[in-house]
This record gives C-alpha cells, sequence and structure tokens, in this order.
C-alpha cells in the first residue's frame, strides 16, 4: 500500500514572518531608543552649557574673542604654509660661506677683488668703538635691541613718513631682516622674497644673539669700493683699522649702509659727508647722543686716503664666489686665491655698451634696468669662459644679479631650440611647412602682424619670427618633451615648464642661460662648458683645481648637419629678419635671435661670431612694460656695440658650416677689424685700446705653449740645484 502524499505544514511560512517581524520590531526600537538617548544627552550638555551663557555686552567680547581664535587658527596654518618656504634656505651648513677668504684675479692674474672673511681678523663687537655702533643703530635700527626681528613700530612709522613724503624716504625694515636677505635670499624686489625675510628675521633672532647678529651684519655688509663689511670699508676709505676710527669716520660709514655707490666718499665725497651728517643727526635724535657731542664731527668732516679707483666686476664676482663655494667645499683650506676668466677690458666695454643704452634709450623706452653676458666661444680645453658679466645698472643701487637669478621670458629667442630639435630630426632650412592658423589645447597663437604667409621655409619663418611654425613643430612632430631635452642639453640649467606654449619662449631662463645655450651653435654642436674659474689656488701654490684637468671633455649634443643648418638660418637674420640692426661691422658674420615678450614686458638678443656669444636682455625689475622695445631695438644696437669692439684688432674665428663670406656678400671679411667711424651722427664707437699686434700675440702665445710644454723638464733639472726655500718662493702666487 502506498504512502499518502505530504503536504506543506502551514506553520513554517508563518514562524519565519514571525521571527521577521521580531527583527525589524527590534531595530526600530532600538534606534528610536538610541535616538531618544542622544536627544536626552544632548539637552543635558546644553543646559549645562546654558550657565557659561553670556549676555549683554559682554557678549560682544566673547563673539569677538571666538572669532579671533577662529581667525587665528586659520592664519597659523597660513603662516606655516608660508614659513616653510622660508626655512627651506637654512637647510645645510648655512655659516660655511664665512669660512671663505678668496682673493680674485682676472684672466691675465691681476687682482680684481675680494669675497668673505677670515674669521680669525674679524673685529669683536665689543672691540668696536661705542660712537661706530651708535651711529649704525641711530641710523638702520634704533630698536634693534628691543624687536624680535620685525619692528612693527618702526614699520609704521616708515610708512607714516613715506605717506607725508608721497615716497620712499625711510626703510620699515630691521637690521635683522637685511641681514636674512644678505644670508639667505638675493635684492629681488617681490612679496615672496619680503615673506622670506620676516620669517628668516625670527628664525635667526631664535638662533642667534643679538650680538651675534649684529657681527655678522658689519662682516657682510657691501660698503662701496669692492669692501664687504665696516672692517674692510675702514681700510679701504681711511686706511686704519675700524677699532680706530673716529665719530666723524663712524658716522660717514654708517650712512654708506643705505646706498654705497651714491655716498661712496672716494667717488663723491660732499654727498658722503652730506649723508653722515644726517647720521650724526639720528644719533641725537635717537638720544644716543647729544648735540654737544657731535658738534666737532660736524665741524670736522672725515676725509678719506686717495684712492686710484679701479672698478670691481661685482656681479661677477658674487657669481664667482658663490662657484668657488660650490667647488671648493670638499678642500680643507678655504683661504684661496682663484684666477677667473674675466677680461676686464670686455667688462668695461660691455658695462659701458648697457648704460649707454639705457641713457640714450631708457626714458623713450621706459625701461631701467639691463643685463649682459659674454663668453668665448668654445674650444676642447678651455671650453666657454665668461669675459664679461653686467648683472645691473649699479650694483650699490641694487645686488640682485639680473644676469644669473632673474628668471624671465625669453620670447622668440627660446625658439633656437626648437628649430635646433627640428633639424636634429632631419629637417633643412628649406623644409616648408604651413604658416596658417594653429588651434592647440583650446590655445591659438598668432603671429605678430596677425597675418600668415601659407608655406614657407624653416629658415623664412624663423628669420621673420612666426610664431605658428615653432607651435606646429611642437604639436605635430617634435613634443615639448623633446624641446626641453634639447634646451638642457645645450646648458640651460633652468627648470623648463612643458606645456603648449613653451615653444613661444614662455618658460623663464637666465640671460646666462641663454649665452651658453647659444654658445653651441659656434662650437659645433658640442657642450659649451661655460665657466669663471679656471684655477683655485691656496696661499702655498698648490693647484687645488684646474678647469682644464678636472672637468670631463665636451660631449656632442647636436650634430655637425644640425649644426650647419641652424648657423646658416641663424647668421640670416641679421641680414634679412628681425635682428639687422646687430649687423657687425667690416661683414663680420654673426648668427642671432631676438625676443619680445607679452606687452613688451622682456627684450632680448642673443647672438655669436667664430669668437664670442652675447646674450643681452632689458626690461624692468617689477615687470611693468616698456615703451613698446623689442629685441631688434635697443638690445640688438647693444649686442652690435660690444661685439664691433670685442673684434677689434683680433683674428676672425670662422663660424662652422658657413663659408666666408655669406652668399650676396661680395666682401671678405678682414682677418683683423678696426673701429669703424660713426654714422648718421650717432654715438662714437668704442675703441679697443691695443698694445701688441696681431703677429706679436700669436708669437707670444707660441712661446708660452712651449714653455708650458717645458716647464716639467724645468722643473726637474731645478729640483737639485735648487733649494726647498726657493722652490717654495718661486710657487708662492703674487698676491697681497
Amino acid at each position: 500500500m502506498s504512502e499518502p502524499e505530504q503536504t506543506p505544514s502551514p506553520k513554517s511560512p508563518r514562524k519565519r514572518r514571525h521571527i521577521l517581524l521580531r527583527i525589524d520590531s527590534w531595530i526600530d526600537s532600538t534606534v528610536w531608543n538610541a535616538g531618544f538617548r542622544f536627544a536626552q544627552i544632548w539637552e543635558d550638555i546644553t543646559i549645562f552649557f546654558r550657565r557659561f551663557r553670556v549676555r549683554g555686552p559682554k557678549r560682544v567680547v566673547f563673539e569677538l574673542a571666538g572669532e579671533a581664535f577662529t581667525l587665528g587658527t586659520a592664519g597659523s596654518v597660513l603662516m606655516l604654509a608660508l614659513a616653510l618656504p622660508a626655512f627651506e634656505e637654512t637647510k645645510g651648513d648655512w655659516r660655511a660661506q664665512s669660512d671663505f677668504a678668496v682673493t680674485f684675479l682676472d684672466r691675465y692674474g691681476n687682482e680684481i677683488g675680494h669675497r668673505g672673511i677670515i674669521h680669525e681678523d674679524a673685529v669683536p663687537i665689543d672691540a668696536l668703538p661705542d660712537h661706530f655702533i651708535k651711529a649704525v643703530l641711530a641710523t638702520e635700527d634704533r630698536r634693534f635691541f628691543q624687536h624680535y626681528g620685525i619692528d612693527f613700530l618702526g614699520l609704521t612709522r616708515a610708512m607714516t613718513e613715506n605717506a607725508r613724503a608721497g615716497g620712499v624716504v625711510q626703510g620699515g625694515s630691521t637690521l635683522t631682516q637685511q641681514l636674512a636677505k644678505n644670508l639667505f635670499l638675493t635684492n629681488e624686489r617681490t612679496i615672496e622674497r619680503k615673506i622670506k625675510e620676516a620669517f628668516l628675521a625670527v628664525w635667526l633672532e631664535a638662533n642667534l644673539s643679538k650680538k651675534e647678529i649684529l657681527r655678522l651684519y658689519l662682516d657682510r655688509a657691501f660698503m662701496g669700493g669692492g669692501a664687504f663689511g665696516a672692517a674692510a670699508a675702514s681700510q679701504f676709505y681711511f686706511g686704519k683699522s675700524i677699532t680706530d676710527v673716529d665719530l666723524a669716520e663712524s658716522a660717514m660709514l654708517a650712512g654708506l649702509f643705505k646706498a654705497p655707490s651714491r655716498y661712496a666718499p672716494h667717488m663723491n665725497l660732499p654727498a658722503a659727508r652730506a649723508r653722515a651728517n644726517e647720521v650724526l643727526t639720528n644719533m641725537v635724535q635717537g638720544g644716543l647722543m647729544t648735540e654737544g657731542q657731535v658738534i666737532a664731527a660736524r665741524r670736522n668732516p672725515a676725509s678719506v686716503i686717495d684712492r686710484n679707483e679701479v672698478k670691481a666686476p661685482d656681479f661677477f664676482l658674487d657669481w664667482a664666489f658663490e662657484e668657488v663655494q660650490r667647488i671648493a667645499k670638499p678642500f680643507k683650506q678655504h683661504s684661496l686665491v682663484v684666477r677667473t676668466t674675466i677680461d676686464m677690458g670686455l667688462q668695461a666695454a660691455a658695462e659701458e655698451a648697457v648704460e649707454t643704452g639705457l641713457r640714450q634709450y631708457g626714458e623713450s623706452y621706459r625701461v631701467k634696468q639691463g643685463a649682459l653676458v659674454m663668453l668665448e666661444n668654445a674650444n676642447q680645453t678651455n671650453g666657454s669662459p665668461v669675459r664679461a658679466m653686467v648683472g645691473g645698472r649699479d650694483y650699490g643701487e641694487s645686488q640682485f644679479n639680473r644676469a644669473t637669478r632673474a628668471l624671465r621670458q625669453p620670447g622668440s629667442s627660446f625658439k633656437a631650440y626648437t628649430y635646433a630639435a627640428a633639424m636634429e630630426k632631419g629637417m633643412t632650412p628649406e623644409t616648408t611647412i604651413m604658416d596658417a592658423p594653429i588651434t592647440w589645447r583650446g590655445w591659438s597663437p598668432q603671429n605678430y602682424g596677425r597675418s600668415y604667409a601659407g608655406r614657407i621655409t624653416l629658415l623664412t619663418a624663423m628669420a621673420k619670427s612666426i610664431n605658428t611654425v615653432p607651435v606646429r613643430l611642437a604639436k605635430d612632430t617634435l613634443g615639448t618633451d623633446l624641446i626641453a631635452a634639447t634646451a638642457k642639453a645645450f646648458g640651460v640649467e633652468t627648470p623648463i615648464r612643458t606645456d603648449k606654449t613653451m615653444p613661444l619662449g614662455t618658460s623663464e631662463v637666465t640671460v646666462l642661460d641663454q649665452a651658453t645655450g647659444y654658445s653651441v651653435f659656434p662650437a659645433g654642436g658640442m657642450q659649451a662648458r661655460r665657466h669663471g674659474i679656471t684655477q683655485i689656488i691656496n696661499y702655498d701654490g698648490d693647484i687645488l683645481y684646474d678647469f682644464a684637468r678636472d672637468t670631463p671633455p665636451p660631449q656632442r649634443v647636436l650634430s655637425e648637419k644640425a649644426t650647419a643648418s641652424m648657423n646658416f638660418m641663424l647668421t640670416q637674420i641679421p641680414v634679412i629678419g628681425t635682428a639687422r640692426r646687430a649687423a657687425l661691422d667690416h661683414n663680420i658674420i654673426a648668427g642671432a635671435k631676438t625676443g619680445t615678450t607679452q606687452a613688451y614686458r622682456d627684450a632680448w638678443i642673443v647672438g655669436f661670431t667664430g669668437n664670442y656669444t652675447a646674450a643681452v636682455w632689458f626690461g624692468n625689475d617689477d615687470y611693468t612694460s616698456t615703451n613698446k622695445m623689442t629685441g631688434g631695438s635697443l638690445p640688438a644696437m647693444t649686442f652690435k656695440r660690444l661685439m664691433d669692439y670685442a673684434h677689434q684688432g683680433i683674428e676672425l674665428r670662422a663660424i662652422p658650416g658657413i663659408q666666408n663670406p655669406l652668399p650676396g656678400e661680395p666682401t671678405k671679411p678682414a682677418q683683423v677689424a678696426a673701429a669703424k667711424p660713426p654714422e648718421d651722427g650717432g654715438l662714437p664707437p668704442l675703441v679697443r685700446p691695443r698694445s701688441l699686434s696681431a703677429d706679436s700675440t700669436r708669437l707670444l702665445k707660441s712661446i708660452g705653449q712651449s714653455l708650458e710644454t717645458a716647464a716639467p723638464l724645468i722643473a726637474i733639472k731645478t729640483a737639485t740645484s735648487v733649494s726647498p726655500e726657493t722652490t717654495s718662493a718661486i710657487a708662492q702666487p703674487a698676491v697681497r
């Protein structure tokens, strides 16, 4: 008999529903109880804090205090964010540079300046005359011993006086802030620098005593005449130790801190005495001395010893001192004699060329500053030595080196790296490309005249400084990374941004960078290896560093074919392009590229001959626009003035890949150029003095090379017959 069929139990689903309902009920009750309990707790907290509630007039005070606490918290975070970049400057041994005492020689061995101090010869603060300390503090920072790096009362007073005078008549920076700038920062007038300066001043106050701060300030300040520090200035101007200066001399020294070039007594004694009289007045007004105590100094102002002024290349020396510290850091000896690459004749001509341009055209173009770097073109042994460097119009007014530190947009002068990368890719000056509207990532660059020429050659595009062509090359063929890598390989040390606008020169570089990069072209595509130091020698005559011995050989960065193509295009620009005012006299072949940035803020020319490469920049420190100044105007004229001078009386070298003369030029360049008379009533040209003929110079060079070759043999022969004392005397360098 079969079993009866089973049916589902009706209790089973009902039981499951019951369990689910109980779970749902538990969740609801738990959530409700938790919310109720939280409400009770919150009510208890609210009732508790009601007893602290402030009513009436007191509430205003507490509300303001609460807002101040909130804003203070946010401000603290902001201050920390601003302070971090400033404290980055203090990394490493920031006192190390004070360990160096360097005597600099020019390329011919003549002494041209000093940097650094010797601590053993430094005068302690307690040994300085009391009236000298009072003169400095009365003029530079009367509340030096009361503030903590930043003097808000002094800053308010200075702002009030400046507002009344309608100009800057008083400075608000404390002595500590000035030391922070001298130790860690530059003289660049930017908000970023002022913020860093304030934080670093507080940091110095926290890490140094007031006496240490004052000593460092007096040892490092530029005092004019190539003298750094009060002790050096006292010897230079008065021929005596700083411990022996009288009140009148102290006042004159204290007056130099504000503007050393303007008040340097060996250059302008009446102005220095007038400034010293102001210092004496400051001492009386500050309560540091009475009028009776200073009356003798007023009636008998200080006099200075006679000096045959030899202008030091201070911008170059500052840069060279940084290079010495970098190179000589591993050396145990820091009292050094350094032979540099500077040519004082070319340096004077470079300074004169920049100053003449600014005096003649500065007002009409509304431009106030200029910078210039000149390199001698590279060879396998000597690299590219820096022969001249102009970092600004007046070192005494501003020690900020615009040739090595100012980051400015190069404009079209940067296009040389784009075209060099294109030549390396196999293109030629005759390669054609479209000059037509182009859009790249939403950006549509335009040409200077807002017109387009259609299909043109790369030669025409570069000579006419067409904007669309380098952008099209970067977009379609090269890429911005390759262009940036090319610039870096050429020697541009400033980091290059690789955004879409980079081919038109929007990424900032220095004047030294541009001179270094362009010197690859006359070097035949080899690395330039720019440098400012030839040898570093200690006072025992030991050569610690020699550029020719200790630097690696140059590497090729551009093929010979690409170099020849670039040189051909660049030498056409002074003939048919934007650099016609840079064309040199006597058919001397020069290659150059101009550059003008947006709103006419920067104007450049970078160019070369077979002998020299030079980069010239004009603009304003505050980035204001000039009066439509282009690279083909004042920079090109300055370039021509200097280069015409530099090539007088020297043997001309050929530019690699360029025939002499250029196609279409009937006259062969002279082997030795001379000054050309001015045309159209222009300024007379710079005339380079000459004491030897070119043939005599070549003969002496050959004799020198022969002596260098024979020097080891002579040393071996004389070692057996000359005493050790005599040998040591021969090796001793001729320095003071």
